[in-house]
């Protein structure tokens, strides 16, 4: 369960992460006595446009005929077994 989680997590950040673009500002360092530089990113989300709107569809139309002797009589499948 633990894995599988891990797993969703790591696609879901993986993900998230491609529909930015990110660009490295300034470069890290390690800590010295007094502390460290840690490097900065520009990040720039994806521009997304989203709109709605009405759209009609054809629907196809079928015709069912349906046996009247069939309706009324026995199962078609055996429950016996």
């Amino acid at each position: 369960m633990k894995k599988s989680f891990a797993i969703l997590a790591a696609t879901g950040l993986a993900l998230s992460l491609a529909a930015c673009d990110v660009d490295q500002t300034e470069e890290g360092s390690l800590p010295e006595v007094e502390g460290g530089n840690l490097p900065e990113y520009d990040v720039e989300p994806a521009d997304v446009d989203v709109t709605t709107g009405t759209e009609t569809i054809e629907v196809p139309t079928m015709d069912v005929e349906v046996n009247q002797d069939d309706a009324a009589g026995e199962p078609v499948t055996d429950r016996s077994e």
